[in-house]
């Protein structure tokens, strides 16, 4: 007896949201991809550029400044992010680090993510526009945020902050300056750091987590991508176990400030920022990971149409009031 041969299989659900997939392809639209030829990091940057903001935009007051840079380096571009509603007392001071890949981006393009911060954080925020790759490689990125937190960190009262309340943050690329800037400054016997804030982070060179491979296309942000952008970073000859550049190989992570990891299901890094997580809970370091579902590399970009980035922003205001201000930790 002949049976009917069996129809095409179903596909399998999109693990984006509705909103989140609009939002990711529209953003991945017109992004080169390395497979289909060599990336040219001037014209992405070109295409990436976004319109400078306006200085009051969104209850917070910003302006720009240039603070010194490392030893022999050029002096480091920042933007200083003050809240409009008044404060009862000094400030939380937050320093942050841009993604793009050490590649692209700039002050410009997360102006309205340093925005969310300092509103939603009742916070200081210092916005470094570090040297990029690869016209200047690792280490650069990583002493230039170090630098600017230093610097802040010895004015904090200056700029109507608590000494003791000092964070560094940052997103993709930028959540890996960040961490870096914890190893440094615990290294080095710099600022002492009350919180780290790691957005999407970049963390570990050999992309080994199942999510490089669940998640390589499709979701905005590629592992060829992030393998293109590691080869800018460190070239030929970096130092890619290096624990100032992937942080997740660091052998010692005692004595590092509180963190939380914001980690997007769809994200071909979800898996080395869990890994970190589980690193430092281990090291004794107060953490907490919060994973999104339904969302993308990227999607902390889309507040205002996309809830879950909104949500996210709301938990990530919530866990810096708890950890600068009212010296709670919530780890899990």
């Amino acid at each position: 007896m002949t049976g009917t041969p069996p129809g095409p299989a179903a596909p399998a659900p999109d693990p984006l949201s509705p909103a989140a997939r609009r939002i990711a392809d529209a953003m991945a639209a017109g992004f080169p991809d390395p497979a289909d030829g060599p990336l040219d990091a001037a014209a992405l940057r070109r295409a990436s550029r976004a319109a400078p903001p306006e200085p009051g935009a969104g209850g917070v007051t910003a302006a720009g400044a240039t603070v010194p840079g490392p030893p022999g380096a050029p002096g480091v571009p920042v933007r200083i992010y003050r809240p409009d509603a008044p404060a009862a007392g000094p400030r939380p001071l937050i320093v942050f680090c841009h993604g793009g890949g050490w590649v692209l981006c700039d002050l410009d393009t997360h102006d309205g993510l340093c925005r969310q911060l300092a509103r939603r954080g009742g916070a200081v925020v210092v916005s470094v526009d570090y040297r990029r790759a690869p016209e200047d490689r690792f280490p650069a990125a990583a002493e230039d945020a170090y630098a600017a937190t230093a610097w802040a960190a010895a004015r904090a009262a200056e700029l109507g902050c608590a000494p003791e309340r000092v964070a560094v943050a940052g997103d993709s690329s930028g959540g890996n300056l960040a961490a870096a800037v914890t190893l440094m400054a615990r290294d080095r016997g710099g600022p002492r750091l009350a919180a780290q804030l790691l957005v999407y982070p970049v963390l570990d060179h050999r992309l080994a987590g199942a999510s490089a491979t669940a998640y390589a296309t499709g979701f905005f942000h590629t592992t060829a991508h992030m393998r293109w952008y590691w080869d800018q970073y460190l070239g030929p000859d970096g130092d890619r176990d290096h624990p100032y550049a992937s942080p997740g190989l660091a052998a010692d992570l005692s004595g590092l400030p509180p963190a939380l990891l914001v980690l997007p299901e769809c994200d071909p890094l979800r898996d080395e920022g869990r890994a970190y997580g589980r690193a430092l809970r281990a090291a004794g370091v107060p953490v907490r990971v919060d994973e999104h579902p339904g969302t993308f590399h990227g999607f902390l970009g889309a507040a205002g149409a996309l809830p879950a980035a909104d949500a996210a922003l709301d938990a990530v205001g919530d866990w810096l009031t708890g950890t600068l201000c009212d010296g709670g930790v919530t780890s899990r």
